[in-house]
């Protein structure tokens, strides 16, 4: 997957089939999307585009309302991840700003979508609105293919066991500690992506070795506050490991790993924690004579688990 940081950059890519959107988490409904651009993409001898935009748009245009303690269930880097896994060809991250926020639809599709990239159809989802004050939908792209010569699409709004697919639902899943309906939402494992630093004696205080692994986005959304099944990769590496969140620490702080398949406290850079099961609230390891004594139990139970 190739990734660009502007609309010029990306005028290289052949025949493109365009989607947009903010695509948080990248769930199920969005890989339906991204199944579409592939093949459509393939029909017109093309590559698949997701623009997207950094930072969220709510962040920059209600930073003291909508925007405050706007919490993203991936950040920059591991969404790229999931967008490679996902077979997207091309991803154009455009810098969201006040200025850019006054683009009108019209504007957007006749300068970005037509000018610049010639694309050959643009798909959106249920319900997407884009331009200024969102007046842009598919009605309006329906009207706008023909004077731009291109194609438009609308993908249904995906559905998980009878309830709707929504970033919103994930979100709320993951805040609660509801680890696997959030990945039966996604269609993946819920992730953080890291670099393991030791954790020394100002993070979780346990006779097992843990790593803590720094949050460098202060909009990265964490599970609930709690001990969780994981496993954990990167180059070269894979291991059962035990995830400790605490939310109520800093972002440096706020996620320590135990590593069950590794002899060393820190394993290496760019590990991808995998979310299995939460195994116990926090409040039951402080409360469990003592928090030494409640990580061996969770460490115990985890060990015992197959994933």
């Amino acid at each position: 997957m190739r990734v660009f940081n502007s609309f010029e950059s990306a005028s290289v890519i052949r025949n493109p089939v365009v989607t947009t959107g903010t695509f948080d988490g990248v769930h199920i409904g969005h890989k339906t999307i991204l199944n579409r651009l592939n093949k459509l993409a393939r029909e017109v001898n093309g590559e698949s585009v997701l623009i997207t935009f950094h930072p969220h748009p709510r962040v920059v245009l209600y930073p003291e309302s909508a925007g405050k303690g706007l919490k993203l269930i991936s950040s920059r880097e591991e969404k790229i991840e999931l967008l490679r896994k996902a077979g997207l060809n091309n991803l154009i991250i455009i810098e969201f700003t006040r200025d850019f926020a006054r683009t009108t639809s019209e504007k957007f599709v006749s300068e970005y979508l037509h000018g610049m990239l010639k694309a050959k159809v643009v798909v959106v989802g249920h319900n997407h609105h884009f331009g200024f004050n969102q007046e842009g939908d598919y009605r309006k792209l329906w009207e706008m293919r023909q004077k731009y010569g291109f194609e438009a699409e609308e993908i249904p709004m995906q559905e998980v066991q009878s309830e709707i697919v929504s970033s919103t639902k994930i979100r709320e899943a993951i805040s609660e500690g509801y680890i696997q309906r959030a990945n039966a939402y996604l269609d993946h494992y819920y992730i953080i992506i890291g670099n393991p630093e030791p954790s020394g004696d100002d993070c979780f205080g346990s006779a097992i070795p843990l790593s803590r692994l720094p949050l460098t986005e202060e909009t990265k959304l964490t599970p609930a506050s709690g001990v969780y099944a994981v496993t954990a990769a990167g180059e070269a590496f894979y291991s059962k490991a035990m995830a400790i969140v605490n939310n109520d620490l800093p972002l440096q702080y706020r996620v320590a790993v135990h590593f069950f398949d590794f002899d060393k406290t820190v394993p290496g850079k760019n590990i991808t924690l995998f979310f299995h099961k939460k195994i116990r609230d926090l409040s039951q390891i402080v409360n469990a004579g003592t928090q030494s004594a409640g990580i061996r139990g969770a460490f115990e139970e985890i060990n015992e688990l197959i994933f």
